[in-house]
């Protein structure tokens, strides 16, 4: 059975039907893409698998649970997490910090062990500390651990997001766009860091992006939305070679 199995989605503003007949099926541990133009559906699409919009029809099934128009902290409870195109750190927080945000659900104390500082909650902060220190490692930020988050560049930010979001412990990681306004460079640590993630956390990837060389370099498995509907799907390059689809996103 497929990690993630949604059937016949659909989502309608108004009059507007943004998200049509959309069929998605991920296994475990793979690296998939969605793609497509602007206005295309595929954020739409990360927002109903997340709880941000309620589908108007269809069904959304995370590894055999029922998912579809829960919450967004059930989802995430469930095994869902997410980064956004437009980079949403705490940026007043430490880097640090904004991993252990993302750990909080694993690591409970009361609010008053915390105010009175007892020794569940020494306990629990120095678990927290340890395991935030040990993601930050994988994405080597460790020696940045006590900087502001906006003092990081642009690049190290994109990596922070994703580390806060693998600190929630998912079983789905949804990536909406991670290589924006990277440089060639960037963008090429940002390839192997998604690989890593991969394959050191034993992780299943859905990514959306625009940059046909990442998504070429990466995902096994693409999803073409266009207008709101599935235009292809199958093997990356069976799908970035078809007619179709170089006319309808890549150019022709």
């Amino acid at each position: 059975m497929a990690l993630l199995d949604v059937n016949n989605l659909g989502i309608s503003f108004g009059g507007l039907r943004a998200v049509d007949s959309f069929d998605i099926h991920i296994e475990k541990g793979q690296l998939y893409g969605l793609i497509g133009p602007n206005g295309a559906g595929k954020t739409t699409v990360f927002n109903m698998l997340t709880g941000v919009y309620k589908p108007t029809d269809g069904t959304i099934v995370l590894d055999g649970e029922n998912i579809t128009g829960k919450k967004t902290t059930h989802i995430n409870r469930a095994g869902v997490a997410r980064t956004f195109q437009n980079i949403r750190l705490f940026k007043n927080l430490s880097v640090l910090d904004n991993v252990k945000v993302g750990l909080h659900n694993d690591y409970p104390y009361s609010t008053l062990s915390g105010i009175l500082r007892l020794p569940s909650y020494r306990k629990q902060e120095k678990a927290m500390n340890e395991k935030a220190m040990e993601l930050l490692k994988v994405f080597d930020l460790d020696k940045e651990c006590d900087y502001l988050a906006s003092n990081l560049p642009y690049g190290k930010q994109r990596k922070l997001e994703i580390a806060r979001a693998l600190a929630t412990g998912p079983k789905l990681l949804l990536l909406d766009e991670p290589a924006a306004g990277m440089n060639p460079n960037e963008t090429g640590e940002l390839m192997e860091t998604i690989k890593l993630i991969r394959d050191e956390f034993d992780m299943t990837i859905l990514l959306i992006e625009h940059d046909m060389k990442l998504v070429s370099g990466i995902c096994e498995k693409l999803t073409v939305l266009n207008f709101g509907r599935v235009l292809a799907e199958g093997e990356t390059s069976e799908v970035l070679n078809n007619p179709e689809v170089i006319k309808a996103y890549l150019g022709d």
